[in-house]
């Protein structure tokens, strides 16, 4: 039976980075458009600890970069942390060639001295990660690299549901369980008290 809920688990670890913010096709040399150029690598840099502003950067690490390594193997990804809390929370995003008016549009003008030098046929912007949450940094991306989301299937739309219930049903359960440990800790209480009452009636 342990063995079968391991499985699971792994199975839930897949499901989860097969599917939601981040899941998405980055534009490639076969892909790219006037709009947005094909995506080279990326590098993300961020302080160690959340606080400073570092606390979204973080959240995107964890939350939507495994998926976009997942659904663009073939895009380098790179991660510096840092212990500088002072320092950028910088998300560099590598072109092929040029970077468009519509990737320009969302750069900044911090510098990320972590991020490795473009290549000559590179150019980058840099995005600003600080007091972003995770979900506005990758609503920010998106727009500057016009990656497409990837829709989940109805498989794996009815498998994340059958999650969900599950993941509910184990809350009332231990809700449930933690009411009944509570209600014998009360009667042990309870029991305990009136064996004391009737210790001191004895000695009267």
């Amino acid at each position: 039976m342990v063995n079968l809920f391991k499985r699971l688990r792994k199975l839930r670890t897949i499901l989860h980075v097969r599917i939601g913010q981040g899941a998405a096709i980055l534009p490639s040399i076969t892909s790219a458009t006037k709009e947005h150029s094909a995506i080279t690598r990326l590098h993300l840099t961020y302080a160690k600890k959340i606080y400073g502003g570092h606390q979204g950067a973080r959240h995107f690490w964890r939350n939507c970069l495994p998926r976009l390594k997942y659904h663009n193997p073939g895009v380098q990804m790179t991660v510096k942390q840092t212990q500088d809390q002072d320092g950028p929370a910088a998300l560099t995003v590598y072109f092929a060639g040029r970077a468009t008016d519509t990737a320009m549009q969302h750069s900044s003008q911090i510098k990320d001295t972590h991020a490795p030098p473009p290549e000559a046929n590179e150019k980058t912007i840099v995005l600003d990660l600080k007091d972003h949450d995770y979900k506005s940094i990758w609503n920010r991306l998106k727009a500057a690299t016009g990656a497409q989301d990837v829709a989940a299937t109805p498989e794996e739309t009815a498998e994340l549901q059958k999650w969900e219930k599950m993941r509910a049903q184990s809350e009332k359960d231990r809700a449930r369980v933690a009411a009944i440990r509570q209600a014998k800790k009360d009667q042990e209480m309870m029991l305990k008290k009136a064996r004391g009452e009737v210790e001191m009636l004895r000695q009267l």
